[in-house]
């Protein structure tokens, strides 16, 4: 089943509210089995919504409205729709009942204009709205199903949940079968390269099908498939995921939407390491990364942020001629990283210690070029590593992706542990 979202107001034309009702509606219809293939945005007029169900008619089978059902003359949803479908609208005897009691309980005048939200379409089935005043309606018109759904999120979300859905599914979805989907996180590795390595398999895709998506310094790729039951839809999954992870095993980090530094904390925690940092160009980002996690405080035992020279001398015992004179390799060097890594893990007495240095931009650092960052890991009883990173990008960029890079290096590290 084809479905279009059709979102009326003006105030979403004009960028005063973000369309948060779209994504919500596409994750739901997706999760039955149903494909959004458009999503429009109409202002509060009522020729040019006409004029946007005329042309939903000719390529969905399912069109969902939100917005435009309040009282105000501006609130033009079920006058389009039934307009455009030749049919009238009658007053809900509940859904007035609904809002007269809403009135009548607070002490205070119901207007007129109010009764226009227990306004139903002929031959409909009213959605009665358990967190506000406006009744929602759903119905079929020759071939085409219709639901209309109020605006504000806190309405629409219960309508659609406790009253869109079931009618959805007893009218309309009887054959259709749900969309079951994984979401395989990596890390490591950039979009592009990710889909080079996967390319086959994305140019022969059919059922299963996948999808990549880019975030700083991570990538998802999303598959999914239909199929009539959860066993049989992941037993096609899981083949097409191992056939991913044969593919890229040193990147795939997680069968589920977590972020790294999640599966990262619930590792340590669970096998009792712990971990320390020290940070110059980062500034806290990569400790703060770790301890936006529940459960953190048993494996990040503490952290310096190092910014000057002074700092990583006093603090943390990097030695003078690393970062003074002539031919001191300075603090944007593998010697430094080192150190770092190495003192803050003596220091804090953690498993591990995880430094930062780097040059963020925007300009220059010790003549060494913005995106130069070197990255540490030190091990208890254990070797030291060093990673040069040359990252592209503004100076948030870089601190976000100089985080993420130690962060897979810390994950290669556990993985290779065992």
């Amino acid at each position: 089943m084809k479905a279009e979202i059709i979102a009326v107001g003006t105030e979403l034309l004009l960028g005063q509210i973000v369309n948060s009702n779209a994504q919500f509606l596409s994750v739901e219809l997706a999760a039955l089995g149903i494909d959004v293939y458009f999503q429009t945005v109409v202002g509060d007029n009522s020729s040019r919504l006409q004029q946007a169900i005329e042309i939903a008619k000719t390529r969905a089978d399912l069109i969902l409205f939100t917005g435009g059902i309040g009282p105000t003359e501006d609130d033009l949803t079920k006058d389009a729709l039934a307009a455009s479908l030749g049919r009238g609208l009658y007053l809900d005897p509940v859904a007035m009942s609904h809002v007269e009691r809403f009135f009548s309980e607070r002490g205070v005048s119901m207007t007129e204009n109010n009764r226009k939200q227990a306004l139903v379409i002929d031959d409909s089935t009213p959605l009665h709205n358990e967190s506000g005043l406006a009744v929602g309606v759903a119905l079929k018109d020759q071939n085409t199903y219709y639901v209309v759904l109020p605006g504000p999120p806190r309405e629409m979300k219960p309508m659609f949940a406790n009253k869109a859905k079931p009618w959805l599914l007893q009218h309309a979805l009887t054959e259709e079968m749900p969309l079951y989907s994984k979401m395989l996180k990596f890390a490591g590795i950039g979009e592009s390269l990710l889909e080079d390595k996967l390319i086959n398999l994305i140019h022969g895709q059919n059922d299963p099908t996948l999808a990549p998506y880019a975030k700083e310094g991570e990538v998802t790729v999303r598959i999914s498939t239909k199929a009539p039951s959860q066993n049989e839809a992941m037993a096609k999954l899981d083949a097409l995921q191992e056939k991913i992870r044969n593919i890229l095993p040193e990147h795939l980090y997680a069968d589920t939407d977590v972020p790294l530094e999640q599966v990262l904390v619930e590792w340590m925690a669970n096998a009792g390491i712990t971990v320390s940092c020290a940070e110059s160009c980062t500034g806290g980002m990569l400790m703060e990364s770790l301890t936006s996690i529940p459960g953190s405080s048993s494996v990040f035992q503490g952290g310096i942020v190092c910014y000057s020279n002074e700092m990583k001398m006093k603090l943390l015992n990097v030695p003078q001629n690393y970062l003074e004179g002539e031919e001191a390799p300075g603090a944007v060097s593998r010697e430094v990283a080192q150190a770092l890594a190495e003192q803050v893990r003596t220091i804090v007495d953690s498993d591990f210690g995880l430094s930062v240095t780097g040059v963020a931009g925007p300009g220059h650092s010790e003549r060494k070029p913005v995106g130069l960052v070197y990255i540490g890991i030190a091990e208890r009883n254990g070797r030291t590593d060093v990673f040069e990173l040359r990252l592209r990008g503004d100076r948030q960029n870089i601190r976000v992706n100089s985080v993420k890079a130690i962060l897979y290096r810390l994950w290669r590290r556990l993985v290779e542990r065992g």
